[in-house]
């Protein structure tokens, strides 16, 4: 469990670790290596990769040039059966516990396993919980399986501490890529409160403040993505991390 218990010590050291999201379909490959760096140098602790739809066929190719390109660690974010590959580092084995979606919940896992045994990459367990955002997103849309409203931090709670009894290293509240909304605090609060493995947010996360509240509410990692993905808030990366590593005596 290499780079879960580098995610823990991460999280000890710097009171919550920060990942960025990374989207083969809508990071072009002139910029890659140029954002990498920027991202490197203004205290990010790694990326996700992965995609609810998956246009860019070359995800091999991607996670390779990834991995060429950065000393920090590379875990696969996988949106199909289909993203698995032994370039990364590691791989969030999701469950999507919040819905119904037998196919979500233990279907699509039958048949990623094999895949990912033979790959040989380190497996993190983690419980992924949608949650209402104010917009379809498309992880919701993909997976057919309806988010927990905003108003019923109960639920999530709930549902967070079931995933934790289960097994799950993670507990990863999603409001979803280009959420009008992010995940309420009342709810990261409620959620971390019951559980005693880290709390992964990401969705609608537009300014370093709100990236604040959400560790200081509970969040253990903080991520980001399609925000990023405009190259003009770039220079905001920085801004982010020292508002995330809650421990650092930066005044944000």
């Amino acid at each position: 469990m290499k780079i879960y218990n580098h995610l823990l010590a991460t999280i000890k050291h710097k009171g919550a670790a920060y990942l960025i999201l990374l989207d083969p379909d809508k990071l072009s490959e002139d910029k890659i290596q140029v954002f990498l760096k920027h991202c490197e140098k203004s205290g990010v602790d790694g990326f996700l990769v992965g995609g609810s739809l998956m246009v860019n066929e070359n995800f091999e190719l991607f996670l390779s040039k990834i991995k060429s390109l950065t000393h920090l660690h590379v875990i696969i974010f996988p949106g199909s059966i289909t993203q698995v590959s032994s370039n990364a580092d590691a791989i969030l084995f999701l469950s999507v516990v919040s819905g119904r979606n037998p196919e979500h919940l233990i279907g699509k896992h039958v048949l990623a396993a094999p895949s990912i045994k033979k790959s040989g990459i380190e497996t993190i367990s983690t419980a992924y919980i949608l949650v209402e955002s104010g917009t379809t997103t498309t992880a919701v849309y993909m997976s057919g399986s309806l988010p927990i409203p905003r108003n019923k931090p109960e639920i999530a709670a709930a549902t967070a501490l079931a995933s934790e009894y289960l097994g799950m290293k993670l507990i990863y509240l999603e409001a979803g890529s280009g959420a009008d909304k992010p995940v309420p605090d009342e709810m990261i609060k409620a959620v971390s409160e019951q559980c005693s493995v880290p709390v992964i947010v990401g969705g609608g996360i537009r300014d370093s403040a709100t990236a604040r509240r959400k560790v200081e509410s509970g969040a253990s990692i903080v991520v980001t993505g399609n925000f990023f993905e405009d190259e003009n808030n770039w220079d905001l990366i920085k801004e982010f991390s020292n508002a995330i590593h809650i421990k650092n005596s930066i005044l944000v």
